[in-house]
């Protein structure tokens, strides 16, 4: 099966820089590239290995091992044959599915059933060792797994230590992530451990996106003449490649350039001092790819843009980016040279791609512009958008004007405060979701609560053992050495925590608009979003206000996009409740449709009332009704403020069988004040 050529992608510059550093230098630690759908991220990483350079590997050998200096602790040292093999280094693929065993490799039980001893059976991390481990939709991965791989790439070594087997082999490989930031975030603990990241989009460019259709559409109708036409700009690249790894060791990286990385790295307040390593290996690996013998100004300038906007410190929902007007001026001070025509390539550096001068050979180059031109736009803040204006006071008034279909612009759009560490809310029971950090379930990772008949996943050794002891015992004649057959098999039954689908319906009408309590209301969203983002939930957001409602936001693992909609949300209108639960029960159909394991959680902001029309709060409550046969669990954080209070949305959770916390505690610190407040009163009463 052909692959598109490395050097026929156009518009992808920094990505192919990225890919190239970490190809020259692996221990660099791998590279994150994120964007949107549809920009040549796969395409890219599985046209790399055809441009690697060939390796010798030693024959028999199912860890690659290099015959020139082969693992001393390789397990299939016995198995290393005199003959050697030339070929291009494997590009592995991590299946979405994939649990720690197959990643990391186990115990072969058909040697142990059939043979009676522990042998290993190699995973993934050892067929990718000296060669790539992609991982497309790396953000979707069980974080355990995530952390395996970096531990693994950032090591160099895999080491498994479980049901009997004890195996530590070389896994030095160029670990590549792909993901869409629309789909979920990594948490910074784990972005943090790629290498380098870089940022992709579309062109905005009609011919440069012409060309890329043009170039797709003869790859498909004619692979093998497509490929042909870019042969000699791939081979290039391959030598370019092979030369770069052979230069590197060779470059100095000098006492003025170790300082100018320090102050780059300092001056972006960045935590810890992986990003000084990085952006150092980065810069090495950028000086030996241009022909540099040391490390200038521009190499340090390349690195630190790819190492560290991922690194830097940010708030809760900003977007990852770098000030480049801040990076120069720190580089200025540090006083580098730059020049641009040192080295063997002269002024064929870097910014004319990675193959150098292979796109000029290449029959399309001349229609190929240069890529960077349209930068993703930054995500708008939570914070942002400024209140324009409050209603008058506290009633539903206005419905007419606000009305969706009167075309005329709402009351007002409400900004959120900074937010504040949630309390945590989990669904009651015990689930079979995805991995994560609210609710219990049953997973495949956590503390072993019991054990069931086998049908897959780890084997429970003791569980088996006692198993098979019990059916000799039953035996009437008991062989002396115990004898385990496939009935006997029994497997760990694990608890941990899931994640959910964190569902917010907010009341957008008028009356959320007096005494600017949709701040309020907006600031203890923003909250539980922050909670949901590190309790890696699932997020949807439905609103409703005038006489409908509206989803506002589709179940997403993006809880930044959720941030976005909410900083966004106008208000104003009258309370169409009844709309809302509608839409809400809709929406948790369609939901477990898709994913039947995820339980949802309803978070139902509102004051209780229901004014769209005369016979609002009837419908609302014959829904509030109904609602306890669904069985799912929702929270009614109640908005309603003022001293005279109705307490509507205390009754709408009794009909609900729903949990009715005010608004104002929803923050961790008032369940603190309460306790201490208690434990006051019990010492002056004693």
């Amino acid at each position: 099966m052909s692959t598109f050529p490395f050097t026929a992608v156009v518009g992808a510059d920094d990505m192919s820089l990225a890919l190239v550093l970490t190809s020259v230098a692996p221990e660099i630690g791998g590279v994150l590239v994120r964007g949107e759908k549809g920009t040549a991220k796969s395409t890219l990483v599985r046209a790399l290995a055809a441009v690697l350079p060939e390796q010798d590997v030693i024959a028999g050998c199912r860890f690659g091992c290099d015959p020139g200096a082969p693992d001393p602790e390789c397990p299939d040292t016995a198995r290393h044959e005199q003959t050697t093999v030339r070929r291009r280094p494997h590009l592995v693929e991590l299946p979405v599915g994939a649990g720690e065993d197959r990643v990391t490799g186990s115990l072969d039980l058909s040697a142990a059933l059939s043979e009676g001893h522990a042998a290993f059976e190699p995973g993934l991390l050892a067929a990718a060792n000296r060669g790539i481990l992609y991982v497309d939709e790396v953000n979707l991965l069980p974080d355990h797994l995530v952390d395996v791989l970096l531990d693994a790439a950032a090591m160099g070594r895999n080491t498994v230590e479980r049901d009997g087997v004890s195996v530590s082999h070389a896994a030095r490989m160029e670990l590549i992530g792909t993901m869409n930031p629309e789909e979920g975030e990594l948490r910074p603990q784990l972005l943090d451990r790629f290498g380098l990241t870089v940022e992709v989009a579309a062109s905005r460019d009609p011919q440069e996106r012409a060309e890329v259709v043009r170039r797709r559409l003869a790859f498909d109708s004619d692979p093998e003449s497509f490929t042909t036409r870019y042969a000699d700009a791939q081979a290039d690249l391959s030598a370019r490649l092979a030369a770069a790894r052979k230069r590197l060791p060779e470059v100095e990286l000098s006492d003025r350039a170790m300082a100018a990385i320090a102050r780059v790295c300092a001056g972006f307040d960045v935590d810890g001092m992986r990003a000084d390593i990085v952006t150092a290996r980065a810069a090495l690996a950028h000086a030996a790819w241009r022909g540099g013998a040391e490390v200038l100004r521009e190499d340090i300038r390349a690195a630190a843009m790819f190492a560290l906007p991922h690194r830097r410190r940010r708030n809760p929902f900003d977007a990852p980016g770098m000030d480049e007007d801040l990076l120069d001026q720190l580089l200025d001070e540090s006083g580098l040279p730059d020049d641009p025509h040192e080295g063997p390539d002269g002024p064929d550096g870097p910014d004319d791609g990675p193959g150098g001068g292979e796109q000029t050979n290449a029959p399309d180059a001349a229609d190929n512009p240069p890529a960077g031109a349209d930068a993703p736009a930054p995500t708008q803040q939570p914070g942002a958008p400024e209140e324009t204006a409050d209603a008058p006071h506290d009633t539903d008034a206005g419905d007419t004007a606000d009305a969706p279909s009167a075309g005329v612009a709402p009351i007002g759009v409400a900004g959120a405060e900074t937010p504040y560490r949630a309390k945590a809310f989990e669904v009651r029971g015990v689930g079979e979701g995805a991995l994560g950090r609210r609710s219990k379930a049953r997973t495949d990772a956590g503390r072993t609560v019991s054990h069931a008949v086998y049908d897959g996943g780890s084997v429970h050794l003791p569980a088996t053992i006692r198993s098979a002891a019990l059916r000799e015992a039953r035996s009437a004649a008991s062989p002396r050495r115990l004898r385990i057959v496939r009935d006997d098999l029994r497997r760990q039954v694990r608890e941990g925590r899931e994640a959910n689908l964190v569902l917010f319906v907010v009341d957008a009408s008028g009356s959320m608009a007096a005494h600017k309590r949709m701040t309020e209301v907006k600031t203890a969203v923003l909250s539980l979003l922050l909670d949901a983002y590190q309790r890696r939930d699932q997020v949807s957001l439905i609103s409703f206000r005038g006489r409908t409602a509206e989803l506002t936001l589709p179940p997403t693992s993006s809880v930044d996009a959720a941030a976005a909609r909410l900083a966004e949300l106008p208000h104003g209108g009258r309370t169409p409740l009844a709309e809302g639960l509608e839409l809400t029960a809709h929406t948790l159909r369609l939901a477990r449709l898709r994913d039947p394991r995820r339980r949802p959680l309803v978070v139902l902001v509102t004051d209780g009332r229901a004014t769209a029309t005369p016979d609002a709060l009837d419908r609302a409550n014959a829904i509030a009704d109904r609602w306890p046969e669904t069985g799912w669990e929702t929270l009614v954080l109640d908005c309603e403020a003022g001293r005279m209070r109705l307490a509507l949305a205390a009754r709408l959770a009794a009909r609900m069988h729903a949990r009715h916390v005010p608004v104002g505690d929803v923050a961790a610190q008032t369940l603190v004040d309460h306790v201490a407040a208690s434990t006051t009163r019990l010492g002056r009463s004693a």
